[in-house]
């Protein structure tokens, strides 16, 4: 039977209607009906008016003919394109050795130093044979677990080993100040800002397509209004910032003039009763622990005021730590996103302006002061400051006394009275709990004692004369020698009392014993003799005592 072009065409007609509706196997067995209905020829009319092969109309009219049941599905199982896996085996190993160079495979990848985006990959697979799409690969690369990472800032680098110990101390030293009414502050300088019509970084509701025109590099206009240097004080006891914004330089003088503008404006209206004040800094930057100028100015904020300034740094490596970060400096870039900071005017009433639902309120005021840098401060001038060191740390932590005199001679050359010898036990001098010391005493004792009479039994050709004990006693006891070694790592084994012959002595018996200890470093960091008389003069004058 021939199929006339009236038929071919109606047919044409009805597949181009139904076909977008219908699946594969639901278009296969239309056609392969309709082809049933034609009889001889219909095959080849249906397949013609459809725009298909005559095999995949045979296909359907096998099936209807089989009588099989509906399959759930379009293709057979097994049926349809194979995956490029499954088809190229090394497609998979290949992929992953150009994603991990360094740990699969491939080490001189080419890829190794460039962005390895899903086209890259592709591209480099299909040069090396694997011919692949950039589709597949992102598959791929999801199936073996990957997926796009940014960088996450989380390494510190090396970590003091008295680091959780200072934030215990500055924890204690703060709740302390706080439950007797006297007030803590945490300062930092926030980034400096441009200022101008430069871009700032986020993004703030304006309407479509009007975004805030700036400039397309952001170099400092020398005939601009320059740049700002926001330095802030949060108060950790009422929920309060302030914020000095410089206009010159970020030094010593700088920051402790913005404390003081906060103490005058804010301060002592808020403590009308304070007699202490506790800084929680950074240990660098301007008011860095190693900055000397900042303590110069300390002091003379404290002579100023009255106030008994102590100081806490945060340990080296953690600033992001320190409370202002996250709970005053974080708000404010959130305050000012998306908007040019165009005057010092715009940035000081954005920083005024921002608020938090827990309370947050801030005040902010322009400083338009100069500040030289090249500041220098000399050991003498440091020297003649009212300051005290803490005895946990001191480098760290220390007091700024509001009255110019001395609390201590500090006579360099003077000769230290001999010191309480259960003083230089304290942890802080040998670096290590009183009972770690003891055990350290406990294991070298014998060995001592031994290494000592072997020196002797060499020294006098021959056995001893004398009972053991007799003859003149040691200056120094065998705990004593031991101390006094692990003191002299310290550079302070003359505070025992003793001529140097003597420690010398001591000291050349027990370091050899020592190789196989591991000695901590010491926290106690003192400048002069007189610093050591005072770190022990609280200390009670008793023996030292072993526990052996």
């Amino acid at each position: 039977m021939r199929v006339s072009e009236s038929i071919r065409g109606q047919l044409a007609l009805k597949f181009e209607v139904l076909f977008p509706h219908l699946d594969e196997r639901q278009r296969r067995l239309l056609m392969a009906a309709e082809a049933r209905l034609l009889g001889h020829g219909g095959i080849r009319a249906v397949a013609q008016a459809a725009g298909v092969s005559e095999t995949t109309v045979r296909k359907g009219v096998d099936e209807l003919e089989s009588g099989v049941g509906p399959l759930g599905r379009v293709r057979r199982p097994g049926g349809g394109r194979k995956r490029a896996v499954e088809l190229n085996p090394g497609l998979r190993y290949a992929l992953l050795a150009l994603v991990e160079p360094d740990e699969r495979g491939d080490p001189m990848s080419p890829l190794r130093w460039t962005t390895k985006s899903t086209r890259k990959l592709a591209d480099e697979l299909t040069r090396r044979g694997h011919r692949v799409s950039a589709d597949t690969v992102d598959d791929l690369l999801r199936e073996e677990g990957f997926s796009l990472q940014a960088n996450a800032k989380t390494i510190e680098g090396a970590q003091h080993p008295d680091r959780d110990a200072q934030f215990r101390y500055i924890n204690e030293q703060a709740t302390n100040h706080m439950d007797s009414g006297q007030p803590v502050i945490s300062v930092d300088t926030k980034k400096k800002e441009l200022v101008g019509d430069y871009r700032n970084a986020g993004r703030q509701w304006r309407p479509a397509g009007e975004p805030p025109q700036v400039r397309t590099h952001d170099f400092l206009d020398r005939q601009g209004p320059g740049k700002a240097i926001p330095y802030g004080i949060y108060d950790l006891a009422a929920n309060t910032g302030w914020v000095n914004v410089g206009t010159d330089h970020n030094t010593a003088a700088f920051a402790v003039a913005s404390i003081r503008r906060w103490w005058l404006a804010r301060g002592r209206h808020d403590y009308p009763d304070a007699a202490q004040l506790l800084i929680t800094a950074d240990a660098g930057g301007s008011n860095g622990h190693r900055t000397r100028a900042w303590k110069t100015e300390l002091a003379a904020l404290a002579a100023e005021t009255g106030l008994e300034i102590a100081v806490c740094h945060m340990p080296p490596g953690t600033s992001k730590w320190n409370k202002i970060e996250h709970r005053l400096f974080s708000h404010i870039s959130m305050s000012w996103r998306g908007r040019p900071l165009s005057s010092h005017d715009v940035i000081v009433n954005s920083i005024a302006a921002t608020t938090t639902r827990t309370g947050l309120r801030v005040e902010a005021r322009l400083d338009t002061g100069t500040y030289d840098t090249g500041v220098k401060v000399t050991d003498a001038e440091i020297d003649a400051l009212p300051l005290h060191r803490h005895r946990f740390h001191g480098d760290w932590n220390y007091t700024l006394h509001p009255a110019h005199t001395q609390l201590t001679p500090r006579a360099v050359d003077a000769v230290p009275a001999c010191p309480a010898p259960v003083g230089l036990r304290a942890p802080e001098l040998t670096g290590m709990p009183i009972t770690r010391l003891d055990q350290l005493i406990c294991t070298l004792t014998p060995a001592l004692e031994d290494r000592r009479e072997r020196l002797r039994h060499q020294q006098r050709g021959g056995n001893r004369l004398r009972a053991r004990g007799a003859g003149a006693k040691d200056i120094l006891t065998t705990p004593d020698r031991i101390l006094a070694a692990v003191l002299h790592q310290r550079r302070i084994a003359t505070l025992f009392g003793v001529t140097r012959s003597t420690m010398s002595r001591a000291i050349q018996e027990v370091r050899p014993l020592l190789a196989d200890h591991t000695i901590p470093p010491s926290t106690a960091r003192f400048r002069t003799p007189a610093d050591v008389t005072a770190f022990l003069a609280p200390e009670a004058k008793t023996e030292i005592k072993s526990t052996c």
